[in-house]
């Protein structure tokens, strides 16, 4: 069957794109003198972002080589791997940087003077955020394992410079509701990159991204997102795509990666993963509004998706 993308897969994508909104896990500001060499720990379900101020950094992946970020240069990594700053391509592993000594300014902010006494060296402005949203979340899933935007693109030469110029300021002179301010300020930054990623046409057409924007599939995707607790079956979420059972399903697992009901089921259990993580909700409330005839089918699904009972989490909330 031909692919077929619409205004509409437009539509769906600017929707989820409104909804990256991020939990702040920590900011930090580092001054580097050469030589220098960062670890950066693996954060699962997170993704860190690093902005170049001034002077030069590279980053590394495990396997992979280098890349060069200069004054104004935006990485992301997505998917809360593990990596490494460094001053120079060749320098080896260094310590890990929330072992490290730091000027704690807040409970989430911190200024990191680490390296060597070289004149040369590097001002760096780290984050590591996540999300609450499952469609960012899976938006997340779809990017690259880094993604760079340069400060001298065209793409970063307005919008994206604005930005690091605006968080620059609130991070270096933190003042009350700073830390609010930054961190709207790295839900625009994180949207500004992945907006250019899509732009320039990298990796967007397989995958949920693709899926999203395909006519029929994407329509199903928006209709599970928007009514998660509807009686939804494979007929009739077929019917929604006008597709037969046998060709919605085999298109809809073609494109997104598992079968229908089970990205309904994982759609449903990561959004009571969120609201009980962020509201006093009871499961038997979530069970009636996500669909379920009983508690128990809910909790059994909960269990197996996210690996925890929701009692294990609501006790660990109230800790």
């Amino acid at each position: 069957m031909q692919n077929t993308v619409n205004s509409g897969g437009g539509h769906r994508l600017a929707s989820v794109l409104g909804r990256l909104r991020m939990r702040s896990t920590f900011y930090c500001h580092a001054e580097l003198g050469e030589p220098w060499a960062l670890e950066m720990p693996a954060i699962p379900d997170s993704i860190s972002f690093h902005v170049v101020t001034a002077g030069i950094c590279w980053l590394r992946l495990t396997d992979a080589e280098p890349v060069e970020l200069r004054g104004g240069d935006l990485a992301l990594v997505p998917h809360g791997l593990g990596h490494h700053l460094l001053s120079s391509p060749e320098a080896q592993s260094g310590p890990r940087v929330d072992l490290l000594p730091q000027q704690y300014l807040s409970e989430h902010y911190s200024v990191l003077r680490h390296g060597g006494r070289g004149t040369r060296g590097a001002q760096l402005i780290c984050g590591v955020v996540s999300f609450d949203d499952p469609a960012a979340r899976q938006l997340m899933r779809a990017l690259p394992k880094i993604l760079f935007i340069g400060g001298d693109t065209v793409a970063a030469a307005s919008s994206t410079r604005d930005t690091l110029r605006l968080m620059a300021r609130e991070l270096a002179q933190p003042q009350a509701g700073g830390e609010e301010v930054a961190t709207r300020l790295a839900d625009i930054l994180v949207i500004q990159a992945v907006r250019a990623w899509i732009a320039a046409d990298l990796d967007v057409n397989q995958g949920w991204l693709h899926a999203l924007q395909d006519e029929r599939i994407g329509r199903v995707l928006e209709a599970i997102h928007t009514e998660p607790g509807k009686e939804w079956n494979v007929e009739r979420l077929a019917r929604l795509a006008t597709m037969s059972r046998s060709s919605f399903s085999t298109r809809f697992t073609e494109l997104v990666g598992e079968a229908p009901i089970a990205y309904l089921t994982r759609w449903r259990m990561n959004l009571a993963h969120t609201r009980i993580r962020g509201e006093n909700i009871t499961a038997a409330r979530l069970a009636t509004e996500l669909g379920y005839r009983s508690e128990a089918a809910f909790n059994r699904a909960f269990t197996r998706i996210i690996g925890r009972t929701p009692g294990s989490i609501r006790r660990q909330q109230l800790r």
